[in-house]
C-alpha cells in the first residue's frame, strides 16, 4: 500500500480492449452457430488478465465505444482484479468484437467487427496516467502505432518513458509486435513505426512471422533493445508450438514446446507475454521467466477462449513439473 491510496500499478498493459466471440464447440463455422460464448478479448484484455491472474496489480490503457460490450469489458476486467479507470469512452464508437473458429490443431480464422475510427486509435496524451513514466512495466501493442492520433500519443509516452527510465535497473518497456495487417490502413508503414519504438523500448516480443512482417532481424532488434538503457536488452521469439527462444547479452537460448491437446491457439502469444512479464516482475531469470510463459502459451492453447483461458502459477508450476523442465522455478 502507498501512504494515501490503494498499491501502485505494477503493470500498464496498452492496446485494444473488446470482446470475443466463438461457437461454444470447436470445429463450428460462424455460418452454422446458433450460439456464441462471449468474453473480453483484444492485445490488453487477454494480457492484463493474464498478469492479474498471477498477482500483478494491472492496470488498462485502452478506449471502447458507448454499448454494452464496452460495459462488459469494465466489468469483466474490474472482476479480475484489472484496474479500469483508464479505459476511455468513445460516444459513438462501437467496442470492438472479433468473431473466431476453432479449427484445430493450426486453423483459427477471426473477423474483426471494428468502429471506425476504432476507439483505441483515438487515444490522446491526456488518456495516458501520468503513472506510465515511471511505471515497473509498460506493456505496448505494435498495433498502436497503425493510426493517427494514438501513434504520436504511443511514440511520445515511449519518449519520455526512456528519458526518465535512464540509469534505473528495474523497469521494463515491453513492445509486443503483435502484427494485425487488417487492422493498418497502410501495413506497409509497419516496418518503420516499429523500428522506431523498438529503439525505446528494453523488450521486444514477437513470433517469427511477425519478426519477419517487421523487416527486423531478431539480433538487430536486440541491439535496438539494448541501447534504450538499463536493464540490458532482451528479445523474446515465439516458435507457437515448437517452443521460444531468448536472445540476451548472454547470446541465444531456445525453450522446446511442451506437447498439449490444442483446442484454440488463439491466446497462447498473450498468455506467454503475461506470464514472462509477471517473472520479470518478481525478479527471475529472463530465461526462468520465458520457460514460464512458454508453459502458459501451452495451458491457454487446450482452452477454447483466450483471457478466461489464461492461467494461474500453480496451473504453470503444474505443467512445469509434469513437463520435467529442469530450470523450473515454483512461484506463488
Amino acid at each position: 500500500m502507498t501512504e494515501d491510496g490503494p498499491p501502485l500499478i505494477e503493470a500498464f498493459v496498452v492496446g485494444r480492449a473488446g470482446v470475443d466471440l466463438t461457437p461454444p464447440e470447436p470445429r463450428t463455422s460462424l455460418a452454422g452457430a446458433s450460439a456464441f460464448v462471449r468474453v473480453v478479448g483484444g492485445f490488453a484484455g487477454n494480457i492484463a488478465t493474464g498478469l492479474a491472474r498471477l498477482g500483478i496489480r494491472t492496470a488498462v490503457i485502452s478506449a471502447v465505444g458507448d454499448d454494452g460490450h464496452g460495459d462488459h469489458v469494465r466489468l469483466a476486467l474490474g472482476a479480475e482484479g484489472v484496474d479500469v479507470d483508464a479505459i476511455a469512452t468513445r460516444t459513438g464508437r462501437r467496442t470492438q468484437v472479433a468473431f473466431f473458429e476453432a479449427w484445430p490443431p493450426t486453423e483459427f480464422p477471426v473477423t474483426f467487427l471494428r468502429s471506425s475510427p476504432a476507439p483505441e486509435t483515438l487515444l490522446a496524451p491526456a488518456d495516458l496516467p501520468d503513472a506510465v513514466v515511471e511505471s515497473p512495466v509498460v506493456i505496448l501493442s505494435g498495433t498502436l502505432l497503425a493510426e493517427e492520433p494514438t501513434r504520436s500519443t504511443v511514440l511520445d509516452a515511449l519518449d519520455r518513458r526512456a528519458a526518465a527510465q535512464a540509469g534505473r535497473t528495474a523497469t521494463w518497456t515491453i513492445l509486443d509486435l503483435d502484427w494485425r495487417p487488417t487492422l493498418w490502413p497502410d501495413p506497409a508503414q509497419y516496418p518503420a513505426l516499429i523500428g522506431r519504438a523498438a529503439q525505446a523500448s528494453n523488450v521486444i516480443i514477437g513470433s517469427d512471422t511477425e519478426f519477419a512482417a517487421a523487416g527486423l532481424v531478431p539480433e538487430d532488434a536486440l541491439r535496438m533493445a539494448a541501447g534504450a538503457g538499463e536493464p540490458a536488452g532482451l528479445v523474446v521469439l515465439k516458435h507457437g508450438p515448437d517452443g521460444a527462444s531468448l536472445l540476451s547479452s548472454a547470446g541465444r537460448q531456445t525453450l522446446p514446446g511442451i506437447s498439449v491437446e490444442v483446442v484454440c491457439g488463439l491466446g497462447s502469444g498473450d498468455g506467454l507475454t503475461a506470464a514472462f512479464t509477471a517473472g520479470l516482475l518478481r525478479g527471475l531469470e529472463p530465461i526462468v521467466a520465458l520457460e514460464r510463459g512458454n508453459a502458459a502459451g501451452a495451458l491457454v492453447a487446450t482452452r477454447l477462449m483466450c483471457s478466461s483461458a489464461m492461467p494461474t502459477a500453480d496451473e504453470i508450476n503444474s505443467l512445469l513439473a509434469r513437463a520435467g523442465t529442469g530450470q523450473m522455478e515454483v512461484v506463488r
